[in-house]
């Protein structure tokens, strides 16, 4: 199931505005993570289909890209536990 990035984005209220100094809004910087977590696992993908397939590389490469793109789905998952962690903590506040 294909999900668009920016139907998820576009759901979540307040979420365009700007981040600071930095000049790039927040939508960007999660869309840009989600690719980079996206390629890593494609990558890791197309490396164990390449072993498998056609014999190209070697069990190592491929463990270590399978690793690499857990990994950064961890670190993604953390991120986002803390965002929205902190997200709740602002909308317990009283107004």
């Amino acid at each position: 199931m294909n999900i668009s990035l920016g139907t998820v984005l576009g759901s979540i209220p307040g979420i365009t505005g700007t981040a600071g100094t930095g000049g790039s809004n927040f939508a960007e910087a999660i869309g840009s993570a989600i690719s980079r977590v996206e390629s890593a696992q494609t990558s890791a993908k197309s490396a164990a289909m390449d072993l498998l397939a056609q014999g190209k590389g070697d069990v190592h490469s491929v463990a270590l890209a399978a690793q690499s793109a857990q990994l950064s789905l961890d670190l993604f998952q953390q991120v986002r536990n803390k965002f929205v962690s902190a997200y709740q903590e602002i909308m317990k506040m009283p107004m």
